[in-house]
């Protein structure tokens, strides 16, 4: 079976609107990746060292790969994934690519099955399909190219055409690897994202021992609620040094609140003694989502949101593996009064800039769109994980762009720790909005002068400008 990429991937069927897309895609499709929100480790552009072997490179990690096997009975352990009780786990990385190679069937029709394809074929130039027979020589020709000065990271994002990437680190972080990068004198841009979910959500693994760490690192009393703020303030405008230009928080949900300080203390004074309700520690997450953005007001940092999911849901994964292994899922999530505290309060002020997201899609044209349709603080961040696919893209473009328009959304991220996806994932972006543009042209809704203006601004202009880059 040959790998076959073909040119018109994803544009459409019907020919008129599919020569729209093509001169549309056309004239974006080789324009600069900004990446401003992901997962990618500093440390690979900080030592410039070759990646480990295909299996650590392309699989391990891969928390979309990983969920897709187990359920199909394959163990994490078949997969070399690390025991936290020092189990026994496959170690050998070829009999690890081998057994992926004889399930890659599952992922047919995934996106999963077109990022990998796209860098099989175009970061390592194979043009047979990955099956059972071609596993072996697959892994010896990526475990060759790896070895190779062309493949060490800092060449692949230049060869990417990175403008820019965003890593993801929390409050607790010594940046190391950012400030490495930055004696090295190369010129690429990899920039930090501050998040603190470890110290701003009391029911986080070691919440109370995060807050003894953070008063070490910053010389704040974090025992007391006006210290513990301050010493908030002070990491990010350490993080503001090395570049970062806005926060990311996880939260369960999107809710916010607006109390008093005597309030706001109680509530600390729980969260230290691990007294909180779930109420409790819910309302403290949204006590602090307003702290920190009364302090964006201050450092400029870009406020992103990204609630509604269920994480470590698979209880005994979690407790023999860890975190981030592919046991999240989506939940309902609310955002009209949720918001409501924190937009009362800010969202008419023109010096704070919110990126909201949702794996609610069904909030999409009820909520998200209409706020961000009327705020001005207010965007809606791109279709976001699970639905980081062409039908997700599909959906959003069509349920918030009738009550937002183009112009309150932020572009594309790709939000991975899949560093050789991440020209795949844009190319998708960029293919399924220039359908979309296509498709309003063919309607005759719009020009395909707008269109092209339109798919300039979607791939590179807004994300740009949303997150001040």
């Amino acid at each position: 079976m040959k790998l076959v990429m073909h040119p018109d991937r994803l544009f459409p069927a019907d020919t008129t609107t599919r020569d729209i897309a093509r001169r549309l895609y056309g004239q974006i499709k080789d324009l600069p990746i900004i990446s401003p929100h992901g997962h990618t480790d500093p440390s690979w552009f900080a030592e410039n060292k070759p990646f480990e072997n295909p299996s650590a490179l392309l699989l391990q990690p891969d928390h979309y790969l990983l969920r897709m096997l187990y359920s199909q009975g394959i163990p994490l352990e078949a997969m070399g994934i690390r025991r936290r009780d020092g189990g026994d786990v496959e170690s050998d990385p070829k009999k690890i690519w081998q057994l992926f190679a004889e399930h890659y069937y599952l992922f047919r029709g995934t996106p999963t099955r077109m990022w990998l394809d796209h860098v099989f074929s175009e970061v390592f130039n194979l043009d047979e399909a990955l099956t059972a027979d071609t596993a072996e020589s697959y892994y010896e020709h990526i475990n060759s190219c790896l070895q190779q000065p062309e493949f060490l990271p800092r060449a692949l994002f230049e060869r990417f055409n990175i403008e820019v990437i965003a890593t993801t680190e929390s409050p607790l972080d010594d940046l190391r690897h950012h400030q490495a990068i930055k004696d090295s004198g190369w010129q690429g841009r990899v920039i930090t994202a501050f998040r603190p979910d470890p110290v701003m959500d009391p029911e986080h693994d070691g919440f109370v021992s995060n807050l003894k760490q953070l008063a070490n690192i910053t010389g704040e009393d974090t025992q007391t609620f006006s210290g513990y703020l301050a010493a908030l303030k002070k990491r990010r405008e350490f993080f503001k040094s090395m570049g970062a230009t806005s926060t990311d928080h996880g939260h369960p949900t999107a809710v916010t609140a607006d109390l008093t300080r005597a309030e706001s203390e109680q509530l600390f004074a729980g969260a230290l003694k691990g007294e909180l309700t779930p109420q409790q520690a819910e309302l403290f997450r949204g006590q602090m989502l307003t702290e920190m953005a009364l302090m964006s007001l201050d450092d400029g940092l870009i406020m992103q949101i990204h609630p509604g999911c269920h994480r470590n849901h698979n209880q005994s994964l979690f407790e023999n593996f860890g975190r981030d292994k592919g046991a999240d899922l989506p939940v309902a999530t609310e955002y009209i009064s949720a918001l409501k505290p924190l937009l009362n309060k800010l969202g008419n002020d023109p010096r704070f800039n919110l990126i909201v997201f949702t794996l609610d899609e069904t909030a999409y044209s009820r909520e998200l769109a209409p706020l961000a349709g009327h705020y001005p603080a207010m965007k809606v961040g791109p279709a976001w994980w699970f639905h980081d696919s062409p039908e997700g893209m599909r959906r959003y473009r069509e349920q918030i762009t009738e009550t937002a328009g183009f112009y309150n959304t932020v572009g594309f991220n790709d939000d991975t720790r899949a560093f050789l996806s991440i020209p795949a994932r844009h190319d998708v972006a960029r293919r399924m909005d220039c359908t979309f543009l296509a498709q309003l042209v063919a309607e005759h809704r719009i020009t395909e002068e707008e269109a092209a203006e339109i798919a300039y601004d979607l791939t590179y202009r807004l994300a740009k400008q949303a997150y001040k880059l």
